[in-house]
């Protein structure tokens, strides 16, 4: 049982002592602690906290400078709008988003089972309508459009860039353990191998995609670290992810009052930590650290601005045409809003692509 700034920790936590050790040690080497140095500091707290927080902000600014970098959007899902019925409405859609200024189209979600569309077309039907980028299809889904034209995924894969997909997000990952994932509810997800198998696979077809981690559920500290690790892994054989994006499960955020929301104390905390530690262990492998503010609410992401992240992710733009856009319908920033964040915490502001290209 280890004291902690004056109380009791929980059974087998690192001790205040341990904590600080381990920050030294990542001040010299933030990318090459072993795991338990890694596992200390995610459970710093207090003004450990505060100065591996420190920490990933100093790396931060050295890595990729003081730019607060986001990218205009619109969501789509792909059940919404998909089928020959929906042509008219999807183009409208994407010719809208395009006006508004976005330069990306995201779009997740499997084709219903009795559709008549399939992903080929469907990708064709939006890049031909504006000339923007696509960002869509989860593992699951690429591997059921592999599966309806009837060819192997790495073909489908060459079918899809040369249809017009851009990149792919790399959700679904959640936490990179067949344990948990057994567990989880709202599954059954993809065993660990075969989420890895796909995002290889579109790499190597050159799609980039986003690396993403679902914390705050069954996991334990031990396989967030894990998880994390998998991903450098990954990107040491690829290349092929441009950010990381870590989520709570269970989303904070509501429409009416997204921007700032009450946030757990214990989830704060937890999310401040997970940030930092990302930003040292993936640091000169996966440059990039996204805040989820539509997970988080605006308020508690921007103070991971001052954890590691540098990146505020997509505005998801609405317009006048709402799409249904699963959880995420009904949040939306503006660019003004995203000028006065970076005004408010010293930071400069830079529109960028799905790639990180600067606009």
């Amino acid at each position: 049982m280890a004291i902690v700034d004056g109380g009791v920790a929980e059974v087998g936590l690192p001790d205040v002592g341990q904590v600080r050790e381990w920050l030294a040690e990542a001040e010299r080497d933030p990318a090459g602690l072993p795991d338990p140095g890694y596992l200390a500091l995610l459970a710093a707290d207090g003004a450990e906290l505060e100065r591996l927080c420190g920490l990933a902000d100093g790396l931060r600014e050295r890595t990729v400078g003081d730019a607060l970098t986001f990218v205009v959007n619109r969501n789509l899902d792909t059940a919404a709008v998909s089928g020959s019925a929906a042509r008219e409405r999807l183009a409208a859609l994407v010719a809208e988003a395009h006006q508004l200024g976005a330069t990306e189209i995201c779009m997740q979600g499997p084709l219903p089972a009795d559709s008549d569309d399939d992903y080929l077309a469907l990708i064709a039907a939006i890049t031909d309508s504006a000339p923007l980028h696509l960002h869509a299809f989860r593992p699951e889904e690429l591997l059921d459009g592999a599966a309806r034209v009837g060819v192997p995924l790495p073909e489908f894969l060459v079918r899809a860039k040369a249809s017009g997909l851009g990149s792919v997000p790399g959700t679904g990952a959640r936490i990179l353990d067949d344990e948990v994932r057994a567990r989880l509810r709202g599954g059954p997800d993809l065993p660990v191998h075969s989420w890895v198998e796909v995002i290889e696979a579109a790499h190597r077809a050159g799609l980039t995609s986003t690396a993403t981690m679902v914390y705050g559920h069954l996991e334990t500290p031990a396989q967030q670290i894990a998880h994390l690790r998998l991903l450098a892994d990954i990107q040491d054989r690829t290349g092929g992810f441009t950010e990381f994006i870590a989520m709570p499960m269970d989303p904070v955020t509501a429409a009416a009052g997204f921007r700032t929301p009450a946030v757990p104390e214990r989830l704060r905390r937890q999310s401040r930590a997970i940030h930092a530690v990302a930003r040292l262990l993936l640091h000169g492998r996966i440059d990039n650290i996204q805040a989820a503010w539509p997970r988080l609410g605006v308020t508690a992401a921007v103070e991971l601005l001052h954890c590691g992240a540098n990146d505020f992710g997509g505005l998801l733009l609405d317009g006048r045409l709402a799409p249904e856009s699963g959880p995420e319908a009904g949040l939306t920033l503006t660019v003004a809003d995203v000028e006065q964040i970076a005004a408010e915490h010293g930071r400069s502001l830079c529109q960028r692509t799905t790639q990180y290209g600067r606009i």
